[in-house]
């Protein structure tokens, strides 16, 4: 974009609000299941913690030891029952085990049928998230074409951002597609 003050904060601003989205989509990737146990797989549990919802990796201590196996310490036993009971129900397909000190999560080897739901899963998180990268772009294009109706800057800066604009968009949708793709081969490889 040309130097003029108000297309470089324009610019920016999209800059981290694409950034944002890519990573929201990696986080969301990190959580999706696959063969092995990973911490990530409980980012989505949360517990109700005297009345109030916490996420459980701030109520307990989660580990991975094993390629199928999660464990949960929490930092106040009496509250086991309760942190058990969010896990199951948290539709993760997981069911621990309580042994008064530790919850033990065995992860189960993925089905083929749950593995294509998996993917079906990552295909749809992957078009959320693509979709709100370029309701930025529309932003973006958006407070370019005002700038250049409040006369800040000419017709050639407005086609010179628009297609930086495009631009960056393509590639933040690249980067969120080949994540997606290590993510589908990873799913779907049998272990």
């Amino acid at each position: 974009m040309a130097d003029g003050g108000p297309l470089r904060e324009i610019r920016a601003q999209l800059k981290t609000r694409m950034d944002k989205a890519v990573e929201d989509f990696r986080k969301a990737m990190a959580a999706t299941r696959t063969g092995r146990a990973s911490v990530h797989m409980m980012d989505s549990v949360s517990v109700d913690y005297y009345g109030s919802q916490m996420p459980l990796n701030q109520i307990a201590t989660v580990h991975a030891p094993e390629p199928q196996m999660i464990t949960v310490q929490p930092y106040d036993t009496s509250q086991m029952a309760v942190i058990e009971k969010a896990i199951r129900s948290a539709e993760l397909g997981l069911n621990p085990m309580n042994d008064g000190k530790l919850i033990r999560v065995p992860v189960p080897p993925l089905t083929s049928e749950r593995r294509q739901e998996m993917v079906k899963h990552l295909h749809k998180v992957l078009e959320e998230h693509r979709t709100a990268v370029r309701n930025i772009r529309r932003d973006g294009n958006d407070a370019i074409k005002k700038a250049l109706k409040d006369k800040k800057i000419t017709e050639d800066d407005e086609k010179r951002s628009l297609e930086e604009i495009q631009k960056l968009t393509d590639d933040e949708i690249k980067k969120m597609e080949e994540m997606s793709k290590g993510k589908e081969k990873e799913v779907l490889e049998l272990k």
